[in-house]
């Protein structure tokens, strides 16, 4: 249907919507809670409501495409480089940090931000989640940014390599 280089450049948009799906909606996760606060317990509720839906909507479409989208990619390599392994590796981490571990703590995180307006404070379980969260967001930090690079710089290095 597509020649060999339409395809190879509709992945690459595939891939590069995917990750700034991603991206776009891990960022704009911080931006809000800092820009709607940590102590008012309405910001706290419309917090969680708004990163619930922005992760179905924005983060994991994202990464599924970006999966997708490498996975296609990746199979013009007969040998996988190096590079290419290690962005496996991190994808693979991502990929399991948000379907294990963020995807259930998000619907949590809003019946307990709920929780707290009925309690009129914010509470011990709130908080508890809230630093669950917060480590398993910034155990992302490396591994994402190790995957971004590898992303612009990854099919360069294989040129290198011959």
């Amino acid at each position: 249907m597509f020649n060999k280089n339409t395809q190879q450049k509709l992945v690459r948009l595939i891939y590069l919507v995917g990750i700034i799906m991603y991206v776009g909606g891990i960022l704009s996760h911080i931006v809000i809670s800092n820009v709607l606060g940590t102590t008012d317990l309405y910001a706290i509720y419309y917090t969680a409501v708004y990163k619930e839906e922005s992760a179905y909507i924005l983060i994991l479409p994202g990464l599924v495409l970006k999966l997708v989208a490498t996975l296609i990619e990746s199979q013009e390599y007969i040998t996988k480089p190096l590079w290419l392994k290690v962005k496996y590796a991190c994808m693979a981490f991502l990929t399991i940090n948000a379907f294990v571990f963020l995807v259930p703590m998000m619907p949590e995180m809003t019946e307990l931000a709920a929780q707290n307006i009925e309690l009129g404070a914010i509470s011990s379980a709130y908080k508890n989640s809230a630093a669950k969260e917060m480590i398993v967001g910034i155990s992302n930090a490396l591994p994402l940014l190790i995957m971004v690079i590898l992303s612009a710089v990854g099919g360069k290095l294989s040129k290198l390599e011959h």
